[in-house]
């Protein structure tokens, strides 16, 4: 029977003492560099090994125990007003879903605004380690404020929510916009219909790098050439949501689509201005649903969830005492659920999937 390699062996061979082989394998910075290297470097050569179960027996106990002094994790966001954010549906329900997990797992989450007055790159940094702040995260930046980041990020673990500001490069949560439009048009393709079209204001593709138009016209590859209708990406100066009229009209008259992805703000009461009624005259598909009750068809944005595992990620690596702009950024990508509705009835020539099933 070979007996595992524990932390107390390692430490009795480098004769210190066990909290601090504990210390250096979770390379915490309170110890020195060199020290933290030499006792993984023999942890490694003695064959070491954490044991999941008892890892979770640790975490299971650590939980039981009422929590004192919650540490803080800091929600930084940078939009033109401080809460002017919270009026995006998406971006309050980043916050909500951050603020429940932070909770749960021991922490207490506390918005900043970095564009309050006087509040310096600089002056955020110094606040937040002299707090002893070592999480942040990176959420609700507008899109005309993409500057870098610029807190000393030696001192602190950061996870950033969707794609604002580009630098740094830090782990990353966001919906899959790319993936939430090729499941649309999935659906869409499935109910029987071919003459596809998307509209949206160019802000809202420039947003989420593209990725709007990517899932799009990936997906229209499926369709004949004479079936392809090109995006109506608009740029209104009076307005960043409803298309121009005379935009909409144009683009409809020239290419007929049978079937229209968007949201509800930018395109439905232009439809009605019209005289387009839904689903009659075209059908609708909404690209960020908000009711669920089977009026509309589209798909929801599991934004809370965005903000939970944005947490998770900032916990880990807290936990692993990982400081700094990671070397390899990932991105972790949030899918959307489709729901079926009213505004997209079964084409009656071309569908292929199944009426869904009434009970009576």
């Amino acid at each position: 029977m070979i007996r595992r390699v524990t932390m107390l062996k390692v430490a009795s061979r480098a004769g210190v003492h066990v909290t601090t082989v504990s210390l250096a394998l979770r390379n915490h910075p309170c110890l020195p560099l060199a020290t933290r290297q030499r006792l993984q470097v023999l942890a490694k050569k003695m064959g070491y090994q954490p044991d999941p179960a008892l890892s979770s027996l640790v975490a299971y106990r650590k939980s039981l125990r009422p929590m004192k002094n919650r540490l803080t994790l800091a929600y930084v966001t940078d939009w033109q007003s401080r809460w002017g954010w919270k009026k995006r549906p998406a971006h309050a329900q980043f916050f909500a879903g951050a603020t429940a997990k932070a909770q749960l797992l021991g922490y207490k989450l506390e918005h900043f605004w970095q564009a309050e007055p006087g509040l310096t790159h600089k002056r955020l940094s110094e606040m937040l380690h002299a707090r002893g702040i070592t999480g942040v995260i990176v959420a609700s930046h507008h899109r005309h404020t993409n500057d870098a980041l610029r807190l000393d990020w030696e001192k602190f673990s950061g996870v950033k929510i969707d794609f604002f500001p580009h630098q740094p490069a830090l782990h990353s949560v966001s919906n899959d916009q790319r993936g939430i439009i090729q499941l649309a048009m999935r659906h869409v393709i499935a109910a029987g219909y071919r003459r596809i079209g998307v509209v949206m204001p160019t802000w809202w593709d420039q947003v989420v790098d593209l990725a709007w138009s990517a899932g799009f016209l990936a997906e229209q590859q499926q369709l004949a050439p004479k079936e392809r209708i090109p995006i109506l990406a608009y740029a209104d100066p009076t307005s960043e949501y409803l298309v121009p009229a005379a935009s909409l009209e144009k683009w409809y008259r020239r290419h007929r689509p049978e079937v229209i992805l968007s949201y509800a703000p930018f395109v439905r009461p232009r439809l009605e201005e019209a005289g387009l009624a839904v689903p009659e005259a075209v059908a609708y598909v909404d690209l960020l649903l908000e009711r669920f009750d089977g009026t509309t068809a589209g798909i929801r944005h599991n934004c809370n969830c965005v903000g939970q595992l944005a947490v998770e990620i900032l916990a880990g690596q807290l936990q692993l005492h990982s400081r700094g702009i990671p070397e390899f950024a990932t991105t972790t990508l949030v899918g959307g659920t489709w729901f079926d509705g009213k505004t997209l009835p079964l084409h009656p020539c071309r569908a292929t999937r199944p009426a869904p099933l009434i009970l009576v």
